[in-house]
């Protein structure tokens, strides 16, 4: 069982663009509600998915640079990647149901495609 991996602006190459697996990368900030609404959805996406993605996250406020880099826009934010390739991306809140579906359809798609 696998936890969400927290990040900052220095490790966000190294953890994100320069890993073997996909990476979910989920970007939220204390004081938004929405995110914690979606934080034990992204828990149970770190525990359940270990073997195909791995999951980080990012607090907005002290890391400018990721942000801006993955164009977000609002939290909480998802951006899916492959090595530096964006597969998938999502703003605002969002559920466990329409979570797992996005990443069964884009892991399974780069899974038939590898």
């Amino acid at each position: 069982m696998s936890s969400v991996i927290e990040i900052a602006d220095p490790q966000f190459d190294e953890q994100v663009f320069n890993s073997d697996k996909p990476v979910l990368a989920y970007f939220w900030a204390s004081w938004c509600g929405p995110c914690r609404l979606v934080s034990p959805t992204i828990n149970w996406v770190a525990a359940n998915y270990s073997d195909r993605l791995k999951v980080v996250k990012l607090e907005i406020d002290p890391n400018p640079e990721s942000v801006a880099k993955c164009n977000v826009e609002g939290v909480p934010a998802l951006r899916l990647f492959k090595q530096k390739e964006l597969i998938a991306s999502h703003e605002g809140a969002i559920g466990k149901q329409q979570v797992q579906t996005m990443l069964d359809k884009h892991l399974n798609e780069l899974e038939v495609n590898n």
